[in-house]
């Protein structure tokens, strides 16, 4: 499994963003995925997880604001965020999920190379 994301840039406060992920693999529709977050200084973090049935979860910071989605047909996952905060600030990585808790680092085997999100007060 590859991963690459993109979509980052430069934001102020509350604009928006898509983060897109192109994944590679024939089996893509059976993948479930997630996106983290890694602020500078700080540890990555959950920020969002989709199901290969479409099911989705979200930590608390982001809930309501980001929307996680994905397209089988063309191998892409996305992240959609709202009403962007300043702590949103950080490199955000795709990542496939294999292993059972979907909050955790350690349940995801392949990740992407992250793409870099900055808002800007």
């Amino acid at each position: 499994v590859q991963l690459q994301a993109s979509g980052g840039g430069l934001v102020q406060a509350g604009g928006s963003l898509r983060l897109s992920c192109a994944a590679s693999g024939r089996t893509f529709s059976s993948y479930d995925m997630g996106w983290f977050r890694q602020a500078p200084g700080n540890e990555r973090e959950f920020v969002a997880y989709i199901s290969r049935n479409g099911g989705t979860y979200y930590a608390e910071t982001v809930k309501g604001r980001f929307t996680i989605s994905r397209d089988n047909a063309k191998n892409m996952v996305y992240l959609r965020m709202n009403s962007l905060k300043p702590e949103d600030t950080a490199v955000y990585y795709c990542a496939h999920r294999e292993g059972v808790v979907v909050t955790e680092i350690y349940s995801y085997d392949y990740w992407g190379q992250g793409t870099e999100v900055t808002v800007s007060s």
